[in-house]
């Protein structure tokens, strides 16, 4: 992997944070090639880390990494308290950011950093680990192709007699990643949340916890988390109507993912369990923080979604502090059904919005419209009647989808994007109802200000350019350039359309506003001057 990243440009990155966890991300960063700076309060640490990672340029300063031109990416390690203000300083210094979890220690604060990243156009990636360890990606590949059945019960145990802390909990400490895990293996959020812990250590910091999520969907799952176990223990068990999962990640890599295609039969009204041999998963054995940091470079590059985005951080903050209330009220907890105040937009009665959605100020959402986990909506957007929106799905500001209209998982709109009357988007290129495809999703991107007509067709893993116009009917099997005009089936470009709508003529100059535009080559367009 080292050898694939430095053939190409390898994006810069400071690591802000150099403890105990901090330090290996200083390794794993210098290993790719993109350390470029390292930032801590100890000057010990800094000559130690500079005497061990030579060319590595060392400060105290936080400001001096988001002043520096050649740092592209921020890595921020610091304790949880100080993520929020330090992420939000490096997005308004126009910095691509990979922030340990949590994200933040409020919903409200994971959201204002979610909008700040789309607002700035940054990669605002999150530390969930367990995301890029190969048994947790086979284990999403298992559920999606139904080879555990109807997952029914989920129970993850992360324990040890390890590190102890006074500025969190062990529920904030321990319990993110497999918050993180459960809710992206289901693809659903938790209605409700029960918690019960002990404080043994420390009268104001729980030692212990035991959570329950309660989903919609029937499944139950229990985490318990404890830095006061005699042994270590990393364990997650995924029960299903046909066969039952356990990643042990204490284990050796042969041992850490096994399959036990245990069954129940009935014997009248009698359940008697069928027991059969255990199977090994083949794993390739890697780190998974290698993978993980890999990754982020891969989206500052690419200008990429993350994996583990914001807006997942954000779901886990909000099943984190349900459980957080939980635990000090020791009542169950609804989880909020939208992460937003809802005098800020208005939905229909008749609109079902799913937990884990968020939406912007000054939205509406009409009638029989469904918005599925996830899915975020920006400010000023108008969702007509019969819209299906999700799961996870980011729509910007301003956007207008029109009825009959269905937005699948990896479709993203930028702002200002209009969808007309039942357009129609894929996420899978040859669908087959008796063949599981949810591992091959492939995503669109619809750029600012473009315009899909009534009854268009785009097929998946496009890219459609800003201000670009889609006629009525038309089948988009390309990506589109900024501005293009796209009619027919296949679609064809046949001109080009101006940022107000005017198509323009051989002068290239809009009729509408007056705009000049030039040609760089056949299929490309820039604007030259504002309106005259």
């Amino acid at each position: 992997m080292v050898d694939e990243l430095t053939a190409r440009t390898v994006p810069r990155v400071a690591v802000a944070g150099s403890g105990y966890w901090g330090r290996n991300l200083v390794r794993n960063f210098h290993a790719l090639g993109a350390l470029e700076a390292i930032c801590d309060s100890r000057p010990e640490t800094l000559q130690e880390l500079a005497d061990k990672h030579e060319g590595v340029r060392t400060t105290g300063s936080y400001a001096d990494l988001l002043s520096d031109p050649d740092i592209e990416g921020i890595v921020v390690a610091t304790p949880a308290a100080a993520h929020v203000e330090m992420v939000r300083e490096a997005l308004l210094a126009r910095k691509d950011v990979f922030v340990e979890k949590p994200l933040a220690l409020t919903d409200a604060d994971g959201r204002e950093l979610a909008r700040l990243a789309r607002e700035r156009a940054r990669v605002l990636m999150v530390g969930h680990l367990l995301w890029y360890h190969p048994a947790v990606r086979s284990l999403k590949q298992l559920i999606s192709e139904g080879k555990l059945g109807r997952v029914q019960y989920v129970y993850s145990n992360r324990l040890n007699m390890g590190k102890l802390r006074t500025e969190e909990n062990v529920l904030w400490s321990f319990a993110p990643h497999d918050v993180s895990v459960i809710l992206g293996l289901l693809d659903e959020m938790p209605e409700s949340v029960q918690a019960q812990g002990g404080n043994f250590l420390h009268q104001s910091v729980a030692d212990t916890t035991v959570s329950l999520l309660n989903f919609a969907s029937g499944v139950r799952a229990h985490i318990f988390v404890s830095w006061l176990h005699p042994f270590k223990e990393q364990k997650l068990v995924i029960v299903g109507s046909e066969q039952m999962a356990v990643f042990d990640d204490t284990a050796s890599w042969p041992d850490k993912l096994t399959l036990y295609p245990h069954t129940v039969q009935w014997s009248g009204a009698i359940p008697v369990a069928q027991k059969a041999d255990a199977t090994r998963v083949p794993l390739t054995e890697t780190e998974p923080l290698r993978d993980e940091c890999a990754h982020f470079l891969d989206c500052v590059r690419e200008r990429a979604r993350p994996n583990t985005d914001a807006d997942e951080g954000v779901r886990v903050l909000g099943v984190l502090n349900a459980c957080q209330q939980a635990l000090a009220s020791g009542a169950s907890v609804s989880v909020a059904k939208v992460r937003a105040e809802p005098d800020r937009f208005f939905a229909h009665d008749s609109a079902v919005v799913d937990a884990g959605v968020e939406i912007g100020q000054g939205t509406k959402v009409w009638h029989f419209s469904h918005l599925l986990s996830g899915t975020v909506i920006g400010e000023a957007c108008s969702i007509g009647q019969n819209v299906m929106i999700g799961p996870d799905v980011i729509i910007g500001h301003n956007c207008k989808i029109q009825n009959n209209v269905s937005l699948y998982k990896g479709v993203t709109l930028e702002d200002g994007v209009f969808c007309g009357p039942s357009c129609v988007f894929t996420n899978v290129i040859n669908p087959r109802a008796e063949v599981e495809r949810k591992a091959q999703f492939q995503a669109t991107l619809v750029k600012r200000g473009a315009t899909i007509g009534a009854n268009a067709t785009i097929v998946c893993g496009h890219t459609l350019g800003e201000y670009c116009f889609i006629a009525a009917g038309a089948v988009v099997a390309c990506n589109v350039p900024d501005y293009g005009l796209m009619v027919g089936v296949p679609a064809r470009r046949v001109g080009w359309m101006s940022a107000a709508g005017g198509r323009l003529g051989e002068d290239l100059v809009c009729p509408i506003d007056g705009t000049q535009y030039q040609e760089l080559d056949s299929e490309r367009l820039e604007r030259v001057s504002s309106s005259v």
